[in-house]
């Protein structure tokens, strides 16, 4: 099993991220909160990760933490990824909400509990 975050994985389409936030369903596990979009015909999960910049004006601490999001999505995606033979995938939107910068420990253990959530 591959721990990879290739470009097709990487929610990048104007057009399927204005659907996300419109029709998308949203839940908060502080600090994160994770805006998901069930979509049939897709090849794969696609995702995105944002830190605002009202709330972390330097760009360094923002790639920070989306870094840190996406590590930690990475390395735990195959609970969402190897579902039995489904055609609908999901569009998956990581926000950081928090004001402060948190720990990658904290990071993934949140991450996981979003992903255990759209397991069900």
């Amino acid at each position: 099993m591959r721990h990879t975050l290739s470009k097709q994985e990487r929610l990048s389409s104007k057009k399927l991220i204005g659907s996300l936030f419109k029709k998308g369903k949203a839940y908060t596990h502080y600090p994160i909160r994770l805006i998901y979009l069930p979509v049939e015909g897709l090849e794969e999960d696609q995702v995105l990760f944002s830190v605002p910049k009202r709330n972390f004006k330097k760009a360094v601490d923002r790639n920070l933490l989306k870094r840190r999001m996406r590590e930690a999505y990475r390395q735990h995606k195959h609970l969402i990824t190897y579902r039995s033979t489904e055609e609908v995938h999901f569009l998956l939107g990581y926000i950081y909400i928090a004001r402060e910068k948190c720990t990658y420990q904290r990071i993934e253990t949140k991450i996981l509990e979003t992903l255990y959530r759209l397991k069900k």
